[in-house]
C-alpha cells in the first residue's frame, strides 16, 4: 500500500515549536495559546475562518481572503469588534512578531466567544467574539500526486450548511476524508446532491479534457479564492475553461486533474477510484498553469 499523502502536507520546521499566535488581543507563546472550553467554537463549531499565504513579505490576494471572512462573519450574524483595518493591523502584529516573510501559513479564526452555559443557543455567548491567529511556517511539500476516492458524503444544500461558508462546522467533510482513508486514498471526492462531480473534502476539483479545463457549477462547493483564479487565468490566456455539471464518468476518462487549495496551489491528481488520471503523473495543463499561477503570486506579492 502506497504511503499516504495530505494536501496539507508542509515540511517539518523546528521554529513552530516556538511560534507566537494571537489570542484575542494577546500574543501569546505557542505553549499559552489557549481558549476556554466553553468557547462556542469548541462547543458547537459555532465560527467562521480563513487561511492565507505569506509570500515575500505580502498575503497573497488578501482583499479576496478578507472579502470571504467578513462575509461569513457577517453571514452568521456576528459583531467581531474590527473593521478590516483592524484585523489587518492584528495579522501584521503577529507577523513581524513571529518575524515571517515568505512561507509562511496564517489561519485566522473567529468564534462567537465564550457561552455562559454548555448549550447552542446563540444567546448564551455574552462575552463577544473570540479572535485567534495561528502563524506557522509553512513550505508545502506534497511529494507526489494524490489519489482519491468518492465517498458518499455530499457537499449539500445552502438551506442546509451552505458549503460557500468558511465555517468551523467540518463534521461533513471530515467523515469524507475518514471514508477516503479507509478506502486508502488521500483525500475524498465529493458529489453534489444531483450526483455531480463536485469537489474533495478540502479542495475544489478540475479535470482536463483534450486541452479544456472543466470544474463543478460552484454552486454546491467552497468558493475557492485560488479555483477563481485559476480560472481567470485561464480566460486571460486563451484556455477553455467551463463550470458546469460533469460526472465520475468524464472524470474517470479526464487526461488530467488536478486540486485547488490556498495551501497547495495546484496540486496533481494520480487516480480516482483506482482508475489511473492520464499518465498517473502531472499533467501539461497543470504544470502550464502552475507556472502562469506561480507568475500571478509574484506580481501581486512585490
Amino acid at each position: 500500500m502506497h504511503e499516504r499523502v495530505s494536501t496539507h502536507q508542509a515540511e517539518d520546521d523546528p521554529r513552530n515549536d516556538t511560534i507566537l499566535i494571537h489570542v484575542n488581543g494577546r500574543i501569546v507563546p505557542r505553549a499559552e495559546a489557549m481558549v476556554s472550553v466553553y468557547d462556542s467554537g469548541f462547543l458547537l463549531g459555532d465560527g467562521v475562518w480563513e487561511g492565507l499565504r505569506l509570500y515575500n513579505g505580502h498575503w497573497a490576494f488578501l482583499d479576496a481572503h478578507l472579502d470571504r471572512l467578513f462575509e461569513g462573519i457577517k453571514a452568521i450574524d456576528l459583531d467581531i469588534g474590527l473593521d478590516r483595518a483592524g484585523l489587518l493591523a492584528a495579522l501584521e502584529t503577529l507577523r513581524a512578531a513571529n518575524g515571517m516573510e515568505s512561507n509562511a501559513h496564517a489561519r485566522l479564526m473567529v468564534t462567537r466567544g465564550v457561552k455562559v452555559r454548555p448549550f447552542q443557543s446563540p444567546s448564551l455567548s455574552r462575552s463577544g467574539p473570540t479572535i485567534v491567529i495561528i502563524m506557522e511556517h509553512s513550505k508545502p511539500n506534497i511529494p507526489r500526486p494524490v489519489r482519491l476516492a468518492t465517498v458518499p458524503h455530499l457537499r449539500g444544500l445552502p438551506m442546509t450548511q451552505d458549503p460557500k461558508l468558511n465555517s468551523h462546522s467540518k463534521l461533513n467533510c471530515i467523515l469524507a476524508g475518514i471514508a477516503a482513508d479507509k478506502a486508502g486514498a488521500d483525500e475524498a471526492l465529493m458529489l453534489d446532491v444531483h450526483g455531480f462531480v463536485n469537489t474533495t473534502n478540502g479542495c475544489n476539483f478540475f479535470i482536463v479534457r483534450k486541452g479544456e479545463v472543466w470544474t463543478s457549477t460552484g454552486d454546491y462547493c467552497m468558493n475557492g479564492i485560488t479555483r477563481a483564479k485559476v480560472i481567470e487565468l485561464c480566460r486571460a490566456n486563451d484556455i477553455p475553461v467551463f463550470e458546469r455539471n460533469f460526472s465520475l464518468v468524464d472524470a474517470y476518462g479526464a487526461d488530467e486533474a488536478f486540486i485547488t487549495g490556498t495551501f497547495g496551489a495546484q496540486t496533481p491528481v494520480s487516480e480516482i477510484d483506482g482508475r489511473v488520471i492520464g499518465s498517473g503523473q502531472m499533467g501539461p495543463m497543470t504544470a502550464r498553469l502552475r507556472r502562469l499561477y506561480q507568475d500571478l503570486v509574484a506580481q501581486a506579492c512585490r
